[in-house]
């Protein structure tokens, strides 16, 4: 699996359309678990997708994104875990992790181009807000 540094956030990664067909040929995208052609498993070479990494897993990282290579949910996140330590790991602990903007498990495939997003949760604010002075 290779987890390349410092990639350019601005690189292109080929769209997926809404049928979930990624990249121009048109491929169709399969669903959790089934194995699909041109990228993991099943496949000869693990697919080369995009790690986005977002609020406190972007700063236990260090990076907002790197490009993978990994056939499944599971071993993009496994090489996370490894590359950026137990801080990022803590807070991948208690993240959701989604692919083209669905939910995804673990035992997903991945395909050439898939976007896989690290969301962890978000809260926050300042005190001495008008919002803490009713609350009081």
């Amino acid at each position: 699996m290779n987890l390349a540094a410092n990639s350019a956030p601005d690189q292109a990664v080929p769209p997926v359309d809404a049928n979930g067909a990624a990249g121009a040929n048109g491929a169709s995208r399969p669903a959790d678990g089934a194995n699909g052609a041109g990228g993991a498993a099943g496949g000869s070479r693990p697919a080369a997708v995009h790690l986005l990494l977002f609020a406190a897993a972007r700063v236990a990282a260090g990076t907002a994104s790197e490009r993978v290579g990994a056939g499944t949910v599971g071993e993009v996140l496994d090489e996370a875990r490894s590359r950026y330590g137990g801080q990022f790991a803590a807070v991948l602990d208690g993240s959701r992790v989604w692919v083209n903007g669905e939910p995804a498990a673990l035992d997903r495939d991945l395909l050439d181009g898939d976007e896989i997003a690290v969301l962890p949760p978000v809260s926050g604010g300042a005190s001495g807000t008008a919002l803490d002075t009713v609350v009081s």
